[in-house]
């Protein structure tokens, strides 16, 4: 059982934890209804749909923005290809390597 300096250390570690969890769950909600408005309008603006990407790269460790994400990429790719194979790498250089890294260390 934590000793309470222990246990006053670890709750703004947690108060932390639950924030971003909170702001991912309205950023995984603000961006999916502004991707379905962009492909819903069939929107070229090719600044409009590379905002959007921006955004979303910062929030990508999670499943529903990185299937959000993948949707938008998928739609781009028909308008922007070389853009949409920048994104995917930046996804990679920000998420996959901790995933490699963390398999390694196993």
């Amino acid at each position: 059982m934590p000793t309470k300096k222990e246990s006053s250390m670890v709750d703004p570690i947690i108060e932390i934890a639950k924030t971003a969890q909170q702001l991912t769950l309205k950023a995984v909600g603000i961006y999916g209804k502004e991707v379905e408005s962009i492909i819903g309008r069939k929107t070229k603006d090719q600044q409009t749909i590379e905002r959007c990407l921006d955004g979303m790269l910062d929030f990508c460790n999670d499943k529903k923005m990185l299937s959000i994400f993948k949707k938008l990429c998928r739609y781009y790719l028909a308008i922007n290809e070389t853009a949409v194979i920048e994104y995917v790498n930046i996804y990679r250089k920000l998420w996959d390597s901790e995933e490699n890294e963390m398999d390694e260390k196993k």
